[in-house]
């Protein structure tokens, strides 16, 4: 018995699927495509990649409105290919990487830039600026086998029909197979994990009464708007 009830974790809806897919974490990844490395005045990291983390609680699905983030003055759009897990992975191989992946969806990775930058300057951790409600901005997932082999597909974020973000996948620093074979040496990977792959050049803040869009080929689109802050 407990002092008191915890919701359920959320889960993202898979196309063909009538149960969704229960999130059990968030994994972030760093800096994977090198013009947003630059952008954000850094040289890429080629040698591994890096991470960071949210909370289930934040996982906001594509079609919602939210409200402008508390505690910023800069909220800002990052698109990025999310991949979700269906096996387990520790120590994996590359192989053993690539036949843990169940499924890719769009995402949004909504950071407050300001409280990251503020991490930044005292060397402290980001969590303010990246772990916040909403700001895992997800649509609906589609399996692995339905989708065709990853490089090619376009990924864009639009912000009131105006194109922010117009990349590849191809130009992701690390790829997926490489991205779940390295953090599986520090996690046990299981289903219920989602990896958010890291955004393109062209991040930007957005206001309230912002419409997003953002798309990458093969995958339901995702959908956001920004509403007043609470």
């Amino acid at each position: 018995m407990s002092l008191f009830d915890l919701p359920p974790l959320p889960e993202v809806p898979v196309l063909g699927e009538t149960e969704g897919y229960p999130v059990r974490r968030i994994f972030c990844v760093g800096r994977n495509y090198a013009d947003h490395a630059r952008e954000m005045g850094h040289e890429p990291d080629l040698e591994a990649p890096f991470y960071f983390t949210k909370s289930p609680l934040a996982i906001c699905h594509s079609g919602a409105t939210i409200p402008y983030a508390p505690g910023t003055a800069d909220l800002h759009h990052e698109m990025e290919l999310v991949v979700a897990l269906g096996a387990p992975a520790f120590r994996a191989t590359r192989e053993e990487a690539e036949a843990a992946i169940y499924a890719y969806a769009c995402g949004l990775d909504m950071t407050r830039r300001d409280r990251q930058q503020d991490g930044k300057d005292k060397r402290r951790p980001w969590d303010l600026g990246k772990d916040f409600e909403d700001s895992a901005v997800i649509a609906p997932l589609t399996k692995a086998s339905e989708v065709a082999p990853l490089g090619p597909q376009r990924l864009t974020l639009a912000v009131n029909g105006t194109l922010r973000q117009d990349a590849t996948l191809d130009l992701l620093l690390h790829d997926v197979p490489a991205v779940i074979q390295h953090l599986s040496g520090y996690y046990h990977l299981a289903p219920g994990d989602l990896i958010y792959t890291g955004t393109p050049a062209g991040v930007g803040a957005v206001v309230e009464g912002d419409v997003l869009r953002g798309e990458i080929e093969g995958l339901t689109p995702l959908d956001l708007t920004i509403g007043p802050a609470e």
